[in-house]
């Protein structure tokens, strides 16, 4: 039977314009990490074969080869990234980019054109990395130089880290001429917010997402705070968000798109208030908010 962690989402939006707000976000990522699980932990890596190596960046197969008879030992999530924690104080990173799709399956299903890294488990089953954009990342490094990686040694706290709280938050609304919502995509400052999940918080908050994080009250950053970890568990309860073929271990889909306030729903009737939501671009990202319920 064939077990799918995946995230895969449309190259372009219904705007026409190619951009990153399709890419997997935190609830994604964490879905896909803890469908992976009960598959992974505790198998033996016996070999591990490069189909493919033209990945964002080329993909070390000197490095991969080297982690024969490395067992799983967890799978973490960093951001928004995937951590393989592996025997001998091994870490494999993966970021699944825009069309990634890590795929556990038996050795006789039929390999697809984008399959790029093919694993061999101890128990017969193959892990498959597949990326039709290849857009994304795959990276082999000890674990004490996890956060020496340049993807990582510069990011922020994440959303569930006790430390994110409003005085944190604070110190960065009070000074910064940014809107809201390119604060909250600030990688070094929360790690893992996407741009769904940040309209989605600033619609619950009832904040416009053009509003200048400076002018923010400390009470308006106070329930920003509270709701970032609170959305973000949500979405992970209904596994994540699905446009296009994205599925679980478990080849379950996610629903959390049934639950979206404003993201996407540019022209709909607000789910609170009469008022329709409204789209604006800010920057090469599209924002979309309640004109009533948002100030």
């Amino acid at each position: 039977m064939r077990r799918t962690a995946s995230f895969s989402f449309p190259p372009t939006t219904k705007y026409g314009t190619r951009n990153t707000d399709f890419m997997p976000e935190l609830p994604e990522v964490e879905t896909v990490c803890r469908s992976l699980r009960p598959h992974l932990v505790g198998r033996t890596i016996r070999r591990v074969r490069v189909l493919e190596p033209r990945l964002r960046l080329p993909v070390d197969e000197k490095g991969l080869k080297a982690l024969a008879g490395k067992r799983i030992d967890a799978i973490t999530r960093i951001a928004k990234y995937i951590v393989f924690d592996l025997s001998g104080d091994t870490v494999w990173i993966f970021h699944l980019g825009m069309s990634g799709k890590l795929i556990c399956v038996a050795p006789s299903t039929a390999r697809k054109k984008h399959d790029h890294i093919i694993v061999h488990l101890d128990d017969g089953a193959e892990l498959r990395y597949h990326d039709p954009r290849r857009f994304g990342l795959s990276l082999v490094t000890k674990r004490q130089a996890l956060r020496e990686l340049p993807q990582l040694h510069r990011i922020g706290l994440d959303p569930f880290d006790s430390a994110l709280n409003s005085d944190y938050l604070f110190r960065f609304t009070r000074s910064s001429e940014r809107r809201i919502r390119d604060l909250l995509l600030d990688q070094q400052i929360i790690a893992g917010l996407g741009n769904i999940y940040a309209n989605e918080i600033l619609a619950l908050a009832g904040i416009k997402p053009t509003t200048r994080a400076h002018r923010l009250t400390r009470k308006q950053v106070q329930v920003l705070a509270q709701l970032i970890p609170n959305l973000l568990g949500d979405a992970i309860r209904w596994c994540g968000t699905s446009f296009s073929d994205y599925r679980d271990a478990d080849d379950k889909s996610g629903e959390f798109q049934n639950h979206l306030r404003v993201y996407d729903r540019d022209g709909e009737r607000c789910r609170v208030c009469p008022s329709v939501i409204k789209r604006v671009a800010i920057g090469n990202r599209s924002a979309f908010y309640c004109p009533t319920c948002q100030k």
